[in-house]
């Protein structure tokens, strides 16, 4: 199989022969370099065992990517007919271990594919749709921990992966960073300069990796999103002011009232939330 997909004709050819050309609309950004995709799939540590679940996957770049090392189910989840077209002569070569889903990602489970604990997210997220996307698949995590996803590795504008992983009491750290890093584990593994691309972007990628930690608390999912969307909904006004429909929960805790979100603690906010 390996062999059938290094042979395939260049991404460049592809793109050509199916008039593949790169949407604004669709957040659409392709990925050529198959020594860079493949660092990317390297990021997953891939198991024969594990299900891959790719969004976005364009005319294949990091496709190619996962199959060239060592991928043994892989199921690929594409908005743009275009690229499932030009994706039919990998599916053909990945013989049987590629399943292409024409769809669109924010409408798809993809609890869907795969046993509970084989699963892992590789994609090059769509910029326009990352985040609602990420926080759905933290959703997933919080009900099931790792038998939801063995991990998440993606690829995000560096804005996004910076508020992932940003420490309180600095201007990234928002709602994004206590979601992601209450529930997992958050890294940077390492950024992809906007010349890699296809058209290139106006900023710069990173590559996130994201495991699901233990937890001990029983916190629902709805009320700490509840919470940080009015705490950084009004970041400049003091906790106090800025979650006034929670008042009676912030009260009931003994953090400072007069702080304002970006300084409280996420262990704070589970506090507040844990009152709700």
């Amino acid at each position: 199989m390996t062999d059938k997909v290094a042979n395939l004709p260049p991404l460049r050819d592809i793109i050509r022969d199916h008039e593949l050309r790169a949407t604004k609309a669709l957040g659409q950004n392709f990925l050529l370099d198959l020594n860079l995709t493949r660092k990317i799939a390297r990021q997953a540590d891939i198991q024969s065992y594990d299900t891959l679940i790719e969004i976005g996957p364009g005319p294949g770049g990091l496709t190619r990517g996962l199959l060239l090392e060592g991928a043994q189910s892989v199921t690929a989840i594409e908005f743009d007919e275009r690229a499932v077209k030009a994706l039919q002569s990998l599916v053909e070569a990945a013989d049987g271990t590629l399943s292409l889903i024409h769809g669109d990602a924010l409408a798809i489970d993809t609890l869907d594919f795969g046993a509970d604990g084989t699963r892992k997210i590789v994609a090059n997220l769509p910029y326009n749709i990352a985040t609602p996307l990420i926080i759905n698949w933290l959703k997933q995590i919080h009900d099931q921990g790792n038998d939801a996803y063995q991990s998440l590795t993606l690829m995000v504008q560096k804005e996004v992966a910076d508020r992932i992983t940003a420490k309180v009491s600095t201007k990234q750290y928002g709602r994004l960073s206590i979601l992601c890093q209450w529930l997992c584990h958050s890294i940077q593994a390492f950024d992809v300069p906007a010349s890699a691309f296809v058209p290139p972007p106006k900023v710069t990628s990173t590559i996130i990796h994201l495991t699901p930690r233990p937890r001990n608390d029983t916190v629902a999912f709805n009320a700490i999103e509840k919470l940080t969307a009015a705490a950084f909904g009004q970041r400049r006004k003091t906790i106090r002011q800025s979650i006034k429909p929670f008042k009676d929960a912030l009260g009931a805790t003994d953090i400072e009232q007069s702080l304002r979100a970006e300084n409280l603690s996420i262990d704070d906010f589970l506090s507040i939330a844990s009152k709700i």
